[in-house]
């Protein structure tokens, strides 16, 4: 499974955020992209939308976990993602922001 570390991100890098509403709402990347793994195959459409051609697709969760099912179903479509090791838990720990919709600072749950 191709797999980052938080740490080799660099601004810029589109980020897929798998997590629920939930999760959501109570913090993440500001330049992330929301859809959640419960929706993800549904709103598919989204995503190609939304990253740019031929970029990397950096995918979160909270741990890891569901980016890696969401990262193996990117890759067997052709789309060059990896999962963010130790995701949303690990980025927080690491000092990097952490954001509410209304910009205002947030947590991880």
């Amino acid at each position: 499974m191709p797999t980052v570390e938080v740490a080799d991100l660099k601004d810029g890098d589109f980020l897929l955020d798998v997590r629920e509403d939930d999760e959501w709402q109570a913090g993440h990347a500001a330049q992330a992209l929301h859809i959640p793994i419960s929706d993800f195959v549904a709103r598919y459409g989204e995503l190609t939308e939304a990253a740019p051609q031929d970029a990397r697709v950096h995918v979160i969760c909270r741990s890891g976990g569901r980016s890696a099912q969401v990262t193996m179903y990117l890759v067997q479509q052709g789309i060059d993602a990896v999962n963010v090791d130790g995701g949303m838990q690990v980025w927080q720990a690491a000092g990097r922001p952490v954001v509410t919709d209304e910009g205002q600072p947030g947590h991880v749950l």
